[in-house]
């Protein structure tokens, strides 16, 4: 099954709504048509640079799609400080960033809040990004592929298949996110055939071969070749090198 590869900016928290404005504007320059018709564009920056790239986006005519880099599960309520699906919705968000490893370290997130969000982006006819990946120590304790299979499992656990075909999965182990030492290719593609056989376990072939998966962690222009070249490598979720149009566009480009 041919499957449109998905590359996807993760700014983090980086880059003012001007400064983001910027970015996207020289990003159109550096990309052709060619380079978008082939590979979906993703761009996900903070909260308060939604709006101004979602302007540019559609006053421009360019061909990005605009992604959040996480949401609260539920639509509205007494929640200081979250930002709800039908807010991204509203902004003609198409992708959110779900259950990254860093809102799992630094803000507790459990498969099971995973799992809300996950159901909540699906709700409002979004496309998550679900994130899934194992620490070194994990990896060093040979549980690696234990620990990524079981958050599919769990995140995804009450998804329809409809919805499920639908997901785009980043495959990021946690031991290479911003340190600069990238998994290598083949374990990459190791991981991503795990991530295939759980759902197909779940729901079906048809289903396990729809689903895009990229890979993510310290991607940079000068590696993207060889995980693209790993068959079941269907994009990447770029964080640091993100932050610079021209490295971005030739990660595109690859």
């Amino acid at each position: 099954m041919a499957r449109r590869p998905v590359v996807a900016a993760n700014w983090k928290m980086h880059k003012t709504h001007l400064e983001a404005i910027q970015t996207v504007q020289k990003l159109s320059y550096l990309l052709s048509k060619e380079d978008t018709d082939r590979i979906e564009v993703v761009v996900c920056p903070p909260f308060t640079a939604l709006r101004a790239v979602q302007t540019i986006i559609e006053a421009d005519r360019l061909p990005f799609a605009l992604g959040a880099q996480d949401v609260h599960w539920e639509d509205r309520g007494a929640f200081t400080g979250e930002v709800s699906p039908p807010m991204l919705a509203a902004l003609r968000v198409t992708h959110v960033i779900v259950g990254h490893s860093e809102r799992r370290q630094h803000f507790g997130e459990t498969d099971a809040t995973v799992a809300r969000k996950l159901r909540a982006v699906f709700g409002h006819d979004m496309t998550p990004i679900l994130c899934v990946g194992e620490t070194d120590d994990e990896r060093e304790a040979g549980r690696a592929t234990d620990v990524v299979t079981s958050q599919v499992r769990e995140d995804a656990s009450k998804v329809g298949p409809d919805q499920a075909a639908r997901l785009v999965i980043a495959y990021e182990p946690v031991w290479a996110i911003g340190t600069g030492k990238a998994c290598s290719p083949e374990d990459a593609g190791e991981a991503v055939r795990a991530i295939r056989d759980v759902l197909e376990s779940m729901y079906s072939t048809d289903v396990a071969e729809s689903v895009r998966v990229q890979y993510g962690g310290s991607v940079t222009a000068g590696n993207i070749r060889e995980f693209m070249a790993v068959p079941e490598i269907d994009g990447a979720l770029v964080g640091g090198a993100s932050l610079d149009p021209e490295e971005f566009a030739l990660i595109v480009k690859h």
